[in-house]
């Protein structure tokens, strides 16, 4: 069993940066990953456009940058998928697929997963022309006919992108306005490729080993209509990875890690980082400034 002062789980932004905080701490530190590659949901963003001071740049560059400042420091690293978590007189015990791991203090970064649309098949066509991450696939369907659902920041952004390089954009919404910022629905209704799928939802996705359509239903009239398209984009919102934690510390009804801005949970030595704490606002910027805060706080604790 591995030992240490602090033991970080996940490593997107909000993990990457608590581990090169507490590096810098000198404190014995080691990131659990469960992925092969560090940087989480950032890898799978085509552009990041508003992370102060380096505009445009590519997410997955952006998430190499992250890893590499922890690997300069120093920061040990392991992949293994963790499976149970519990709570000790001194500290915690993560135990995973190959090997088992104790710290005094936890950083949970294990941020947060796409909300699937429920519909019959749904799960058997991802890749087959279902998907959640339009910068992923997106170039699939170029010159073809798509359609994306939802109404939030993500949505409408992947519907932005998707139309630079698709023939026709349908954007289904259950309601008749968006809930994304005006200037993201500014820049989607001019374009001409683009048509809002108002107060409807999605009800069946057509097609045998491939889709080729999408049947919504209008929440009003209840009258049905079939979308001929190749891709349906899923962007209905995002369900944190908090399995592990439960009964440990307090979650709200979504299940997310209620926490500050310190990262300090009901739990003592538990803090929470990133996309997985209860917050207004899930993005990159807030992440690292939750791994940096957690990190202020485990000091705190351990002292």
């Amino acid at each position: 069993m591995e030992k240490k002062q602090l033991i970080i789980l996940g490593s997107g932004p909000a993990g990457l940066t608590a581990a090169i905080y507490a590096k810098r701490a000198e404190l014995d530190v080691l990131v659990v990953e469960k992925n092969m590659m560090s940087g989480g949901q950032v890898l799978n963003t085509y552009e990041v456009d508003n992370y102060p001071g380096l505009p445009g740049i590519n997410g997955f560059e952006m998430g190499m940058k992250f890893r590499e400042h922890a690997d300069r420091l120093g920061v040990p690293f392991i992949s293994d998928e963790i499976t149970g978590l519990e709570k000790t007189e001194d500290g915690y015990v993560l135990t995973g697929e190959t090997g088992t791991y104790k710290g005094t203090a936890l950083i949970v970064a294990t941020g947060a997963t796409h909300r699937k649309l429920g519909l019959p098949r749904e799960e058997e066509l991802v890749g087959r022309g279902v998907s959640y991450c339009a910068t992923c696939d997106g170039a699939f369907f170029r010159g073809r006919d798509v359609a994306v659902v939802g109404g939030g920041d993500v949505a409408v952004e992947d519907a932005i992108f998707l139309a630079r390089l698709c023939r026709q954009v349908y954007v289904v919404h259950r309601r008749h306005e968006l809930r994304a910022a005006k200037s993201l629905q500014a820049r989607l209704l001019s374009m001409e490729n683009v048509e809002m799928v108002w107060d409807s939802v999605a009800e069946e996705l057509t097609g045998e080993d491939l889709v080729d359509g999408l049947v919504v239903r209008h929440v009003k009239t209840e009258e049905k209509r079939r979308l001929e398209v190749d891709g349906v984009f899923v962007a209905v919102g995002i369900l944190p990875n908090s399995e592990l934690i439960k009964g440990l510390a307090d979650q709200d009804e979504s299940g997310y890690l209620k926490a500050g801005e310190d990262g300090v949970t009901s739990s003592p030595g538990l803090f929470v980082a990133g996309d997985v704490r209860t917050k207004n606002l899930r993005q990159i910027v807030t992440a690292v400034s939750d791994g940096a805060n957690c990190v202020t706080s485990v000091e705190r604790y351990l002292e």
